[in-house]
Order: structure tokens, then sequence, then C-alpha cells
């Protein structure tokens, strides 16, 4: 194979939502770029490719981004071929966007495989639909992390009326709340707290949006979790779907 770089989405966790084309990337890969949420059963399907670790983490200390863009492109014109392999999907929070167009600018082949993002999973873990018909006709994706600290609209997203899944926001759940309900979000409103999406030790803990911060300081909620935050996450709704699945 010609030298090139596959962008690949491992899923959140559980190995056996990895697709088929992931695989296949693994299994062609000469050198495999591995983020530190990728489940390393996955490296299973990497049978000649030599794995290096370059972790990427909140609050954590991190591969620059910087070398990891210098890294791939050192190894492409070796001729080799590289998957970068993110947990998730590399284009939602997962920077896959930017390596794309960086390495595109300097005449590198780009090939984008998606991977379930942990909100998608870890809902659906836990019967809760992020869109039911009656209920919530669309979904949100948001991070509460920036990269220049800067705040979103949460008013909008209070307003908008869609379900709101928020990545990466564990450490400003209590921001998050007075925002919400500042701007005009109901103070009952159900939210969802998912833990370890998809893995043998997810956990969940349900709430609503005016006591969240407290229920997760009690439950002990650490990251990596999602939010959701809508109606479709209250309980009486995870009943109906449950039924569903297994009618």
């Amino acid at each position: 194979m010609n030298a090139k770089v596959w962008l690949v989405g491992a899923g959140p966790g559980d190995p056996e939502l990895l697709t088929l084309k992931a695989v296949r990337a693994l299994r062609e890969a000469d050198v495999v770029l591995i983020d530190d949420l990728v489940n390393p059963a996955v490296l299973e399907h990497c049978t000649n490719a030599r794995v290096v670790t370059v972790g990427k983490r909140g609050g954590c200390r991190s591969t620059p981004q910087d070398f990891i863009h210098r890294l791939m492109l050192r190894y492409t014109r070796q001729g080799k071929c590289v998957v970068r392999l993110k947990g998730g999907d590399p284009c939602i929070f997962g920077r896959g966007g930017e390596e794309a167009m960086w390495l595109r600018e300097r005449g590198v082949e780009v090939e984008l495989v998606n991977g379930i993002t942990a909100g998608l999973a870890g809902a659906t873990n836990c019967a809760v639909p992020l869109t039911l018909r009656g209920v919530s006709r669309g979904v949100t994706l948001v991070t509460a992390h920036t990269q220049d600290d800067s705040s979103l609209n949460w008013r909008a997203l209070a307003e908008g009326g869609t379900t709101l899944v928020v990545y990466m926001g564990v450490a400003k759940l209590e921001e998050i709340c007075q925002q919400l309900l500042d701007g005009g979000m109901a103070a009952d409103m159900p939210v969802a707290m998912i833990e370890n999406a998809s893995l043998p030790q997810q956990r969940e803990c349900r709430s609503a949006l005016w006591r969240m911060h407290e229920d997760a300081q009690a439950f002990a909620l650490k990251s990596p979790a999602i939010l959701v935050i809508g109606r479709v996450a209250a309980p009486g709704q995870a009943a109906c779907l449950a039924q569903a699945v297994s009618a």
C-alpha cells in the first residue's frame, strides 16, 4: 500500500464496536499512533504494526499536538502506512479535521474512518434514546472544554429544545448547571451522567439539572464521562426503550 494516514475512530471503549473498515486499516498499518482512551484490546488487529503511544487526556500531561503532526509526516515520508487511532470518532472532538487539513496541505494522502462516539454509545447502553418522537426531535453535541477557555452560548442551547450531549464536562458541572438555568432551562430537566461509556466498568447516575452537581459529587463521577441533558433521560423514557429492545 502507498504511504498514507488513516485517521481512525476506535469507538468509546468496547472493542466489539470497532468497524470492519477500522480493522482493515489496522491490519494494513506499518505504524499505529494510539491515544490514551483507546482500549488496548483493539490492538490485536495490528498484525505487523509498530505501536506508538501518543496520549492526550484533559488535565494530564499530554503529547504535544505539533509533535503528533510531525510524527505522522515523518513516517509517511518514509513510505509507511500510518493509523492515528483515536477514541470515539476522529471528527467529534477528536481533532481529526485539523489533522487531516495539516497533512493534506503537505501532500499526504489521508482517509478518515468513523467510530461510534461515546455520547451515542453511553446513552444507548443506559437505554436513553437521544431522539424520540414526541419528546426530542434533535440532539446537540457540545464540549465544555475549549482551547481558548471561552464559554459556550448556554442560553441558546437551553432555548434550542434539543437533547444536549456534553463531552468533557465533569470539571464544569456547577457552571453548566447555572448557565442552563440562567438560560431558562427547566430546573427539573432530567440528566444522565455516564462514566466509561460502553466498558464493563460503565456507571450511570440519574439526576435533574438543579441538583446534578451535588449528585455527581455524591456519586464520585470521574472522567471520561458524558452528560445527557433532556427529557429523553427521564427514567420512564428509559424503561419504555428497554422494554421495546427486549420485546
